[in-house]
């Protein structure tokens, strides 16, 4: 799970975004309204509760454009906030933390949400064995950060691309022409420290699935995908904690308490990252 990141590999999102906000020829504004040398004391505030992620994004954002800039962090990631709190104090060059401003609240507010969200999960399921999850429905380059937000929320990762676990999903197993094919490959192909999960759509796929057990080539983790409740928990009283059991698929915050209660492992949640609302985070001159 991605618990910190190193700022290496934060910055080149970070200045990727402010080039493409500055464009050819820089925050033409600030040039021409605010005074060459002028200085200013200003702080990221909260409109709304939340769960913080994403504080380095605004330190290197503000540095990238006044390395000189002084920045006092008042909350650290994964912890909660509520309305009009502080969460970052920052003193510095008037025009480059100006020109920083849209960068930092587009990345911070976006990461703020996704933790919030994750929250929000993790606490629906709150007594149960199951945990909340994300998928690889991110956006584009800002992968890392937004699985570093789900940690800061209280979920864990799922895999984080397509190189660093096995997942056998249905056009898989239509192109194999069958589980067993799909699974007897993945095994033959895997070394020794490579998961597999096996996604199934129904109790039949899931039955084909534990026969390869008695061959010592059951996958480490089933997905039951779209799964009724019903389903699920007779899934569950098969597997009998023989392989990791995830469900997929219609989850939202009415469904996932009722998922949780079946008695899955883990509860994979594409809403994390691909239907988060952002958080509302300004940057007020004090």
């Amino acid at each position: 799970m991605i618990r910190q990141l190193p700022d290496i590999l934060i910055e080149p999102v970070v200045r990727m975004a402010l080039a493409e906000d500055l464009g050819r020829a820089g925050d033409v504004t600030a040039q021409a309204c605010i005074p060459e040398g002028a200085r200013m004391r200003a702080v990221f505030a909260a409109r709304k509760p939340g769960v913080l992620a994403g504080i380095s994004c605004v330190r290197l954002a503000v540095l990238a454009m006044d390395p000189q800039a002084s920045i006092y962090v008042r909350v650290r990631d994964g912890e909660a906030f509520e309305a009009g709190a502080v969460l970052v104090e920052i003193e510095g060059d008037a025009r480059a933390l100006l020109a920083a401003e849209r960068t930092a609240l587009n990345l911070l507010g976006r990461l703020c949400g996704v933790a919030t969200m994750t929250r929000d999960y993790v606490r629906a399921v709150e007594g149960t064995k199951a945990r909340i999850a994300d998928t690889r429905k991110t956006t584009p380059g800002l992968r890392m950060l937004e699985k570093h937000a789900v940690v800061c929320g209280g979920g864990i990762n799922h895999r984080f691309g397509l190189d660093d676990a096995i997942l056998i999903k249905d056009n898989h197993v239509a192109v194999c022409g069958g589980v067993g094919p799909a699974v007897r490959r993945a095994k033959a192909a895997a070394g020794h420290l490579m998961k597999i999960e096996l996604e199934v759509d129904g109790l039949d796929q899931l039955d084909e699935a534990l026969a390869l057990a008695d061959e010592g080539l059951a996958p480490d983790v089933i997905m039951l995908d779209n799964f009724s409740l019903d389903d699920l928990r007779t899934a569950v009283a098969r597997v009998a904690g023989r392989v990791t059991l995830e469900a997929s698929g219609g989850v939202n915050l009415t469904t996932v308490r009722g998922i949780a209660e079946t008695g899955v492992d883990v509860i994979s949640v594409g809403a994390l990252t691909h239907s988060v609302m952002v958080l509302d985070i300004g940057l007020d001159a004090v």
